[in-house]
């Protein structure tokens, strides 16, 4: 593995701001006729293909998509209305294997499969910072560094849903993937200079065939502040609320902490009021939207209270195949513990050996399984074969597996 390449101090950097696309801001792609045109303008372009995805996180129920954005030499760039087009399978099929670039892959990749955009090969740029060590990683940072660019990032969190997008919403899309290529160059560079090359393919593969993720058990334990509670009854009120925000706001497509944020939840599960005058003297109900409303909140912590204990929610969760925290295991399992602390000093050496973040390194949840329940006996072989078995590619597994399975022989 040669030395990565030195990169030269963003203070010392001159950053130009980029603030119009080459090519202008064209109208959104809205109608069939439309996506005909940039079907066969893509079709007929060159080179990768600069890609990226606009949610309305916190605005609307869910992660639908609500703009996409793709450039291509010898295309331009297209902003795309996925609501009047949901179906984009042509485009996908007319730049037929192409890389697509995009940064932090994994999150536009699940809504663009969903519009029948599955690219046959990726680029991952947030990705490639990452594997080559950089401190700062967004789109922006990367950017400002390697190509001396500033990205305006003000309409990151608005809502994409809003018909027509402003002007300067539009702007902002087109911005995005206006450099992609031009960045995935660069990188690209520095990733074989680095020998990382192979490293970032099995990555960008990696997240390209990744499953979906599969359904939370108890999505209602993620309300925040639920671990301050350690009543059953208290979280059958959580758990109630949970069911009958997540009802009104799917119904009126609004995200579900517009509706009831956490902290109102938290507060009435504290407070469990018996009607719903009570409940409006919980300050976090006392509003006007929320006092509109408190009949049917009430109706919900009601049906928690008529509960019988035996229907009530544990303390401690659904039960899962995975280890317990890993504060817990040096009276659990003294021996796990032990091998989990030499089996993280390693990667932490590896990490900083190889100028990579440790959680890409491994990932921590196969970290934590192997020292658990490690194979008998806990060859390299079979050290290798339990992560490969937990999602880890192969430039991890030959980077590590020796050296866990040593650690642990050393600790038998």
């Amino acid at each position: 593995m040669t030395a990565p390449p030195e990169q030269t101090d963003p203070a010392d950097r001159t950053v130009v701001p980029l603030t119009d696309p080459a090519d202008g801001v064209g109208e959104v792609v809205a109608t069939a006729a439309g996506l005909a045109r940039t079907v066969a303008a893509f079709g007929g372009g060159t080179g990768p293909v600069a890609a990226d995805a606009e949610r309305a996180s916190g605005y609307r129920y869910g992660q639908a998509t609500y703009l996409v954005q793709l450039r291509r030499a010898g295309a331009g760039t297209a902003l795309i209305d996925p609501v009047a087009l949901p179906d984009l399978a042509t485009l996908g099929d007319a730049v037929g294997d192409a890389e697509w670039v995009l940064h932090a892959a994994s999150q536009d990749l699940p809504g663009l499969a969903e519009h029948g955009l599955r690219p046959a090969r990726v680029f991952d740029t947030e990705l490639a910072a990452r594997l080559l060590g950089m401190e700062r990683v967004g789109l922006a940072a990367v950017v400002a560094e390697l190509l001396g660019l500033g990205l305006a990032k003000e309409h990151s969190a608005v809502d994409w849903s809003t018909r027509p997008l402003p002007a300067d919403w539009l702007r902002y899309a087109a911005l995005d993937v206006e450099v992609l290529v031009d960045l995935r160059d660069v990188l690209a560079l520095r990733l074989e200079e680095a020998g990382k090359s192979e490293w970032a393919t099995q990555e960008f593969e990696a997240v390209r065939t990744a499953s979906p993720a599969p359904p939370r058990q108890d999505p209602w334990r993620r309300v925040s502040g639920t671990h301050t509670l350690r009543d059953r009854r208290r979280l059958a009120i959580v758990r109630a609320l949970w069911h009958a925000r997540d009802a009104s706001a799917r119904a009126r497509d609004i995200a579900p902490g517009r509706v009831l944020p956490d902290r109102a939840i938290i507060a009435a599960a504290q407070a469990m009021p018996r009607t719903a005058g009570q409940l409006v003297q919980v300050g976090e109900f006392a509003g006007k939207g929320q006092r509109r409303r408190a009949a049917s909140w009430q109706r919900a912590i009601d049906q928690a209270m008529a509960l019988p204990e035996s229907d009530l929610p544990s303390l401690r969760g659904p039960s899962t195949d995975a280890p317990p925290q890993a504060r817990l295991w040096a009276d659990r399992n003294p021996d796990a513990a032990r091998r989990l602390a030499a089996a993280r000093d390693l990667v932490a050496r590896v990490a900083a050996e190889h100028t990579v973040p440790v959680e890409n390194v491994l990932q921590p949840d196969a970290l934590r399984r192997l020292c658990w329940t490690p194979p008998r006996p806990a060859t390299s072989d079979a050290v290798a074969q339990f992560l490969r078995g937990r999602g880890a590619r192969e430039w991890q597994v030959g980077l590590l597996a020796p050296g866990l399975a040593h650690a642990f022989a050393d600790l038998a």
